[in-house]
């Protein structure tokens, strides 16, 4: 087992619960900037960097038949969601997280490791995604600043170290990356870079669903560094609540990916 990363993450969360928090009521649709003029600097190069590669790529990947995308999303979804076990259970959310436990089995076992969802049907509902930086968020702790981040994109203090916690708590992970359960199962099949294409997956996948809404706010926008920040605390705050989404023909879980943009 790789204990020092896990040592070091535990007292980084110590530290940060040691800091001051705020109550949960007063989550912001603002944040300080911590680096301006870098992070534009670094949204015009993720956008660039997008155009070139991530969009054509997402445009392909929207070519396949509906089918095999809606398998490939729901195989991804089904995987993700233990992510989001792990914080249910930890924001105290039992409920939410027997939902997910229910989605998780029937999907991997009547809908063919996910790539079906009967778990819908059978009355599981089918919720928004829940991270670390949402369960910080829970807790009390502040937003901190924002700035952006190459390839990842936007960002504020509490939700870069929510990413540095998601490490430690997808099950996904660990699984793929723990050698010593690679030689117990005696499966290739279990190796770091499966991890990656599942990540990837996903991201093409929110990709592809998005190139419209993502044309539209570029095109309408006066200052498009701005609407992006905008858009994302006020996602955030409101994944964080567990406000419903305005328009409820649009799931929730198809705009994650845009937290990390």
């Amino acid at each position: 087992m790789r204990l020092k990363p896990i040592k070091t993450f535990v007292f980084t969360l110590a530290f940060l619960l040691s800091c001051s928090f705020n109550s949960f009521a007063e989550e912001k649709y603002t944040a300080n900037e911590c680096f301006e003029k870098l992070s534009r600097g670094t949204l015009k190069f993720n956008m660039a960097l997008d155009n070139a590669i991530f969009k054509p790529v997402a445009k392909g990947y929207r070519a396949l038949p509906i089918p095999i995308r809606k398998g490939s999303s729901n195989f991804v979804g089904n995987l993700r969601s233990l992510l989001t076990l792990s914080n249910n259970i930890l924001q105290g959310d039992f409920k939410g997280a027997t939902n997910t436990a229910g989605r998780f089995a029937v999907n991997t076992t009547v809908g063919i490791l996910g790539i079906f969802d009967p778990a819908t049907k059978m009355g599981f509902e089918k919720k928004s995604r829940e991270d670390f930086g949402q369960t910080l968020g829970v807790w009390g702790a502040d937003t901190g600043c924002y700035f952006v981040l190459p390839i990842l994109g936007p960002t504020t203090a509490r939700d870069a170290l929510g990413m540095v916690g998601n490490v430690f708590l997808d099950p996904v992970y660990q699984v793929t990356h723990n050698t010593e359960t690679d030689m117990v199962v005696g499966n290739d099949n279990l190796q770091e870079h499966n991890y990656f294409y599942y990540k990837g997956t996903d991201a093409v996948d929110f990709r592809s669903k998005n190139i419209e809404s993502i044309e539209s706010l570029q095109n309408n926008s006066i200052d498009f560094y701005a609407s992006v920040k905008s858009l994302y605390l006020q996602n955030r705050a409101q994944k964080i609540s567990n406000a419903p989404i305005a328009d409820k023909e649009q799931d929730d879980s198809d705009w994650e990916e845009i937290d990390n943009q």
